[in-house]
């Protein structure tokens, strides 16, 4: 059912205003052969980068060592990797072994001049980040958000001074915060492009930085995943849809509609426009720049049939809606989707975290 569907782009429309974001989004997805062009930036970029690197570890820069072990889960690349899931499901699983975690994290799309401070179910996306919230509503763990990674944690541990561990959301090239355990997320399905690091391509770090980390490696489906598992080294995570769930109650079943809008304000909306294609929508796709700033001109025009977002993107879109009556007539439905990681995956968790003195 799912596979025939077309995805329409319709933001690649000439009536539609041209966003860079999001045509140099496209432009690694399809390697560009211009992005060739800027290779001297790239080699500048990674020059920069490398000498920053090894400054911190060999101590000429210094770096803040927290009081608790820190795990810092991120990726090499440019746009979503399933991250923020795979925090969720972290916590969750930590939670459920009775271990006392909390989460920092940048806040990125927040208000900078209002951190450090602590997510709450009563904070704003637009102040403390979309992702962190996200965080904050799914798990009630404790979170904090600072871009100077040292302020997040001490407010954190001033809140929660019992906690064991700290997942750190990105930060992966934050080598200011000093950390105890590396996952990295690669996105199998999008791979390294053509692995170049910016702006030729998406990569931030080289992909020699993945020596000595714990790769995760995000799978489209469970079968793909299932597969990969024969190579026991090979940890792994895909991402299982649940059910759609509407914005606003009272909203009409979507069982006998397929062609619906996906609007996404997500790093690599793609893979939402894929998920929803498995799923047998006929699928009219709206990217959107990540961490994007919904506005009622974003969604106002999409009356015309059902709209379907991201987690992420509801806890921007929620508020919008009430604040705007001539929004709340859409039919807007949100796809949840939990990270699933094979059982490797959380023994090698078990074995870090025992190595560092952490039991549940």
């Amino acid at each position: 059912m799912g596979s025939h569907h077309k995805i329409n782009n319709s933001d690649n429309e000439d009536s539609k205003p041209f966003n860079l974001e999001l045509a140099i989004v496209d432009a690694w997805q399809k390697e560009a052969w211009w992005l060739w062009l800027l290779l001297p930036v790239s080699g500048l970029y990674g020059a920069i980068t490398g000498i920053r690197r090894k400054l911190y570890l060999k101590g000429v820069l210094s770096s803040y060592q927290a009081p608790v072990p820190v795990m810092v889960v991120g990726n090499i690349t440019v746009g979503g990797s399933g991250k923020t899931p795979l925090i969720i499901e972290l916590v969750t699983y930590l939670q459920h072994q009775g271990i006392k975690v909390g989460v920092i994290s940048r806040g990125y799309g927040g208000d900078e001049s209002l951190m450090p401070q602590l997510v709450t179910l009563q904070s704003k996306p637009e102040e403390v980040g979309d992702e962190p919230f996200l965080i904050v509503r799914e798990t009630g763990a404790a979170v904090a958000v600072c871009p100077n990674r040292q302020q997040a944690i001490e407010v954190l541990l001033k809140q929660q001074p019992d906690t064991q561990l700290i997942i750190a959301d990105d930060g992966l090239q934050h080598y200011k915060m000093q950390r105890d355990i590396e996952w990295v997320v690669v996105d199998s399905a999008r791979g390294f492009g053509n692995k170049q690091l910016l702006p030729t391509g998406f990569l931030r770090e080289p992909i020699s930085r993945l020596q000595g980390t714990t790769v995760i490696y995000h799978e489209r489906t469970e079968s793909s995943q299932a597969q990969n598992e024969q190579s026991e080294d090979r940890l792994s995570m895909h991402l299982k849809p649940a059910s759609l769930q509407p914005l606003v109650d009272g909203q009409p079943s979507l069982s006998q509609i397929n062609n619906v809008y996906a609007v996404s304000g997500i790093g690599y909306p793609q893979r939402f426009f894929n998920t929803l294609t498995d799923l047998g929508y006929q699928v009219d796709s709206k990217p959107k720049p990540d961490h994007h700033s919904f506005e009622v001109e974003d969604l106002l025009p999409l009356a015309d049939k059902p709209i379907i977002i991201t987690s992420k993107d509801a806890v921007k879109i929620a508020p919008l809606v009430k604040a705007y009556p001539k929004l709340q007539s859409l039919s807007i439905w949100v796809l949840p989707v939990n990270a699933v990681l094979s059982p490797n995956s959380y023994l090698t968790l078990s074995k870090q975290l025992k190595a560092l003195g952490i039991h549940s």
